[in-house]
């Protein structure tokens, strides 16, 4: 793979998708030659703008290899700016989102219509934010032999887009309409997800679903799959925001490109969470990243419990088992468990404080 990116660049010096992608091996360091390259083509203007954005975040990644973190984030500014500005990313739409959850996903909900779903116990959902240690919860359990890893599955959030209805100008039917559809939907709803899904899945009885925005849907999940397990991976805000914002994501993220943004859409998830700790108690499994690094069989037997798997000293060498990754952390999760991710943002810390203003009292609590 190194060797074909390295041919990408030779054929079109300035194609910054090849440099991205070797940066995002996570174990590939630029030599000085294409590190020149790379600064050197970001400055010309007739360099596209997807490329200028492929550039900078291969720049910033080299730039932090050599601890030049001024620097580093300079680009790593940059190419968040131009992304932001593709995206056309709304906040507003977000917050409204979650918002509704909160307002339709009662307790009285769950307690009404909690039990019409499919009684399949098949999927573990793996929930939260991107780079906030998904893929290694998500590896740690495929090392079971009782279960699948898959990948991030659009499956639920297609079906809350099909929920959703709206036509343009008016508010958008779900989660509303939870309340409302027949209770039949239910259970048809979720034994069409374990028809669709098994197409990802071997023989197995258990399969992982590891897309980090189903958090959005927890509730869907549990009127549709009451007997389904959902583990919410989370991280210290500063490390898990930062990460994402130095990460170009193949698709979708777009709330990572900016410190503001990406802080203001940890505080909603948080409070998201907290909406459903309270309305489904003991329904969410949290993990946090920091406390697997420091105490991994302990975190692993409880998550084994939740899960109701029994013990296998295979999920403790997880770095050895061998599968399909598609996610930035592939590289990462083969090999053991280490520390030195935890405080990567504090070599960036002087940049950061339009990211601790956004997260506000969710920074002080944790």
């Amino acid at each position: 793979s190194i060797e074909s990116y390295r041919e990408s660049y030779q054929i079109k010096y300035s194609y910054g998708d090849a440099y991205w992608s070797l940066a995002n091996t996570k174990t590939y360091q630029m030599n000085d030659r294409e590190l020149k390259q790379i600064i050197d083509h970001e400055n010309h203007q007739d360099v596209s703008v997807e490329d200028r954005i492929h550039l900078c975040f291969a720049a910033g990644k080299a730039l932090e290899d050599r601890r030049d973190f001024d620097d580093a984030f300079h680009y790593y500014e940059r190419g968040n700016a131009l992304k932001l500005k593709e995206t056309g990313y709304k906040p507003e739409s977000n917050e409204a989102n979650i918002q509704a959850q909160i307002k339709y996903c009662t307790a009285e909900l769950f307690e009404r219509r909690g039990q019409l779903g499919c009684s399949a116990a098949d999927p573990i959902f793996i929930v939260g934010l991107p780079r906030a240690g998904s893929t290694l919860l998500e590896q740690i359990l495929a090392s079971h032999s009782q279960v699948d890893g898959t990948m991030e599955l659009h499956n639920i959030l297609s079906l809350a887009l099909r929920l959703r209805g709206r036509i343009a100008g008016e508010e958008s039917a779900y989660p509303r309409n939870l309340t409302e559809i027949d209770d039949d939907y239910f259970r048809r709803f979720g034994e069409k997800f374990i028809k669709d899904t098994q197409a990802y899945r071997g023989k197995a009885p258990i399969f992982i679903d590891k897309m980090p925005n189903n958090f959005q849907h927890i509730g869907l999940i549990r009127l549709i799959l009451p007997n389904a397990k959902v583990i919410d991976a989370r991280r210290h805000p500063m490390g898990c925001c930062f990460s994402g914002f130095k990460q170009l994501f193949g698709e979708g993220q777009d709330f990572t490109y900016g410190l503001a943004e990406i802080g203001a859409y940890y505080r909603s998830y948080v409070e998201l969470m907290d909406h459903w700790d309270k309305v489904i108690p003991n329904f969410v499994l949290r993990v946090n990243y920091e406390d697997v690094v420091e105490d991994l069989e302990g975190q692993v037997r409880r998550i084994l419990e939740f899960c109701e798997l029994p013990f296998e000293p295979s999920c403790l060498d997880f770095h050895q088992t061998e599968r399909n990754i598609k996610t930035p952390s592939s590289e990462q999760v083969r090999q053991p468990i280490f520390t030195s991710g935890l405080e990567q943002w504090r070599n960036f810390e002087t940049h950061l404080g339009p990211l601790k203003d956004s997260l506000g009292e969710v920074l002080d609590s944790y």
